[in-house]
C-alpha cells in the first residue's frame, strides 16, 4: 500500500501517465493467484478428508483390540496408550513445520509390533482386521505428510508476489490517464489503493491457506477437533 501511494504521488507530481491495455495485466496476476487459491483450497479439503480417515480408522483398531476376550486389562490399556500416542504425535508433526517423520514412523510402527508379540492373544481373523484399518492408519499419515510438506509451486507463489509488486508501477499511470484527474486526486489514489488492497488481500488469504495446520489463519483446520481423546 506504501508502494502504491509513492507510485501515485510520483505519477501526479511529474505527470507520467500513459494507456496500457489492462486486460493483459489481470490476466498475469489475477489468474495465476487465483489458480493457486484454488489449489490451496483443494488441498485444505484434502488435510480434511485425510485426517477424518486417520482418526476413524485407529478409533476401528482400538474398538477390535478391545473386544478381543484373550487381552487382559493391562494389554488393552497398553493398546490404548498406543493408538493415543499415534494420534497425538501425528497431530505434533503437523503442527510443527519439521519435514522428519522418523519419530512418528517409529511410533506407528508399534501397532505391528503390539500384534506380532501378542499373537496368541489374537485371533488370525481379528489380526487380519486389524492389519487392514492400520493400513488406513499409514496411508493417511502418508498422506497428510504429503499435503505437511509439499506445498503450491514455490515459482508460481514468486511470480504472484513479483507482479503484486509491479502492478502499481503500470497501473498508477494509467489509471491517472484514464480519469484525467486533474484537482481529484483523491480519486486515483482511492481507485488504486482498492485495487491493491484487493491484490495483496487475495495473495495473503492464499498464503495462509498454503498450510492448513499452523493454527493461524481463521480458516486454519482445527487439529483439536481430531483427536482420540476430545
Amino acid at each position: 500500500m506504501a508502494l502504491s501511494a509513492v507510485i501515485t504521488f510520483l505519477a501526479l507530481r511529474y505527470n507520467i501517465n500513459f494507456n496500457v491495455d489492462l486486460t493483459l495485466l489481470s490476466i498475469a496476476i489475477i489468474f495465476p493467484l487465483v489458480f493457486t487459491i484454488r489449489g490451496s483450497f483443494r488441498r485444505r479439503e484434502k488435510a480434511l478428508e485425510h485426517l477424518s480417515e486417520f482418526v476413524s480408522s485407529i478409533k476401528t483398531v482400538r474398538y477390535f483390540l478391545l473386544s478381543s476376550d484373550e487381552l487382559t486389562d493391562e494389554k488393552k490399556a497398553e493398546v490404548e496408550n498406543i493408538l493415543h500416542e499415534i494420534n497425538e504425535k501425528t497431530l505434533y508433526h503437523l503442527s510443527k513445520k519439521d519435514n522428519d517423520i522418523k519419530t512418528l514412523d517409529e511410533i506407528s510402527h508399534k501397532v505391528y509390533k503390539f500384534v506380532l508379540e501378542k499373537d496368541n492373544l489374537v485371533p488370525a481373523k481379528l489380526k487380519d482386521r486389524v492389519f487392514k484399518y492400520a493400513r488406513d492408519m499409514h496411508e493417511s499419515i502418508e498422506n497428510l505428510h504429503g499435503i505437511h510438506s509439499h506445498r503450491t509451486p514455490i515459482s508460481l507463489m514468486a511470480y504472484c508476489e513479483i507482479f503484486i509488486y509491479l502492478f502499481p508501477v503500470i497501473y498508477a499511470p494509467t489509471i491517472i490517464y484514464n480519469l484525467g484527474v486533474r484537482e481529484g486526486d483523491w480519486v486515483a489514489y482511492l481507485v488504486i489503493f482498492i485495487t491493491q488492497f484487493t491484490l495483496i488481500s487475495l495473495y495473503n488469504i492464499q498464503n495462509q491457506l498454503e498450510y492448513p495446520f499452523d493454527n493461524i489463519g481463521m480458516d486454519d483446520i482445527n487439529l483439536d477437533n481430531f483427536k482420540i481423546k476430545r
